[in-house]
């Protein structure tokens, strides 16, 4: 099939290895180029539209959106794209925060929605094996009868999927007991930049057979290769996993907080997030929680045996007043209604706000509230808005600046911001990626000799450089 509108009438440019075209698409006798494997080039101004953003802000300019249904669909179109020499970027939901799926003028986004099936659940293995376009609730739903779950849930679980959280290693509520995205994948097929099929991991409980290619896969935001299917490590479900939400006075040390609710894992504490006063304002007025207006929050997830159920409200209520939290705690019986609010901030404040940089720091817990004050004075220093929300328990913080996300002023807030974080002993990002939005932070995140290294796995996966072009790489 051929391309429903014209994109250009030469043959796109080749270029070094590092540097792919991002000339619109063209054929070699001046017609459009043909789609792949029978898949249909999309140009239209309506599907590109759809297609040349993600939740930062950030705008790119796609030539075309091609939606593959299996692996040799991905396969044919990587081949294709190296042999036009034309980028490709890989997409998922939409919601990534620093750019990851933005694409560069002239590439064609792979919408890999399509390819959204739990294709195998082994119980009695503990894990699921499932395509990269699955909705992260979608799963979790799946698996709820079965009596098992998927520990990650970020924010936009309910609109993310399991590729796109596992192309920028992300985290989410859980991340405090349970760790990030990375954790719990433990086998993977994806499709090099070359065309060629790899299949990294194992489904054994574990292996020692040399450097492992699944954890350079993860988090590598779909530079090194397009996931096809990922198979994810599993967990009974807890007997009952309880929401606590409290007050936070003003006044209060956060960093106190955090390093006293540090060893609550023993007791079945898995999440500690943390909301300022205004975060707080918006989530009461937008979906009813019963938060007090001028007051920051601690929203907590315990997972308790049903012989202790009764008494873990009152046991929390003793010990969030030892750390400072007097006020009556406030008890969900099931904590995906608490996430289910709390995913929703991002929603009610672009509403309420409008654009922001909506940035994503970590420092170890006893920097905590030195970030807080440097992230404040900032703002005040810049005459900016802010607003914040944490993983308190892991000492990551959203700080969300008022700002034109794309502006000269946003990208100074962001380089300060970083420089703040790494005199902390920190990182510029805890769970959102580098996107191209930070790519400016890969070299002194890393250092030049691991970025060397880093580069060489890079061009061994992706000898034309088609894949995501413009990321964190340059």
């Amino acid at each position: 099939m051929r391309a429903t509108r014209r994109q250009g009438g030469h043959r796109p440019a080749i270029r070094s290895s590092a540097r792919p075209a991002t000339t619109a698409l063209g054929g070699r006798a001046g017609g459009p180029l043909r789609a792949p494997h029978g898949l249909p080039l999309e140009v239209s101004s309506e599907v590109l539209a759809q297609v040349d953003h993600d939740a930062s802000g950030a705008r790119g300019r796609p030539s075309a959106r091609v939606c593959p249904k299996t692996e040799r669909d991905v396969v044919a179109l990587v081949r294709w794209a190296r042999r036009h020499h034309i980028p490709l970027v890989p997409r998922g939901a939409g919601t990534s925060l620093d750019g990851e799926s933005v694409p560069r003028r002239g590439a064609v986004v792979v919408d890999l929605s399509r390819m959204d099936r739990i294709l195998e659940v082994r119980e009695e293995d503990l894990w699921a094996r499932v395509e990269p376009g699955l909705v992260n609730y979608r799963l979790q739903e799946a698996l709820r009868p079965k009596g098992l779950f998927y520990p990650p849930n970020p924010g936009s679980w309910e609109s993310s999927t399991i590729g796109g959280n596992a192309s920028t290693n992300a985290s989410g509520f859980r991340s405090f007991r349970y760790g990030p995205t990375r954790a719990w994948v433990i086998r993977a097929r994806a499709v090099l930049g070359t065309g060629e099929v790899v299949q990294v991991g194992t489904l054994s409980a574990k292996r020692s057979a040399g450097p492992d290619l699944l954890t350079s896969l993860l988090g590598s935001e779909g530079t090194f290769a397009i996931f096809t299917e990922l198979t994810l490590r599993l967990v009974p479900t807890p007997a009952r996993r309880v929401g606590l939400l409290a007050q936070v006075p003003e006044g209060v040390s956060l960093g106190h907080l955090a390093q006293g609710l540090q060893w609550a894992r023993r007791e079945g504490l898995s999440a500690v997030e943390w909301v300022d006063a205004r975060v707080g304002a918006a989530l009461l007025r937008g979906t009813g929680l019963p938060l007090r207006e001028g007051r920051g929050a601690l929203l907590l997830e315990v997972e308790v045996p049903r012989e202790i159920a009764d008494t873990v409200l009152e046991r929390w209520s003793v010990a969030l007043k030892g750390l400072g939290l007097p006020e009556e705690v406030g008890l969900f019986e099931d904590a995906d209604q608490l996430w289910k609010a709390r995913g929703k901030a991002g929603t009610l404040l672009d509403k309420e706000v409008g654009e922001r940089v909506r940035e994503d720091v970590a420092v170890p817990l006893s920097s905590w509230d030195r970030l807080i004050e440097g992230v404040q004075e900032l703002a005040q220093r810049h005459e900016v808005g802010l607003l914040m929300y944490a993983h308190l328990g892991e000492g990551s913080l959203h700080p969300n600046f008022i700002v034109d996300p794309v502006s000269p002023l946003a990208r100074r807030l962001r380089r300060e911001l970083w420089e703040l974080a790494w005199s902390l002993d920190g990182t510029a990002s805890s769970e959102h990626g580098l996107g191209s939005l930070k790519a400016g932070a890969f070299v002194r995140e890393h250092g030049p000799a691991a970025v060397r290294a880093l580069r060489a796995l890079k061009q061994s996966c992706d000898p034309d450089g088609i894949l995501n072009p413009g990321k964190f790489w340059g």
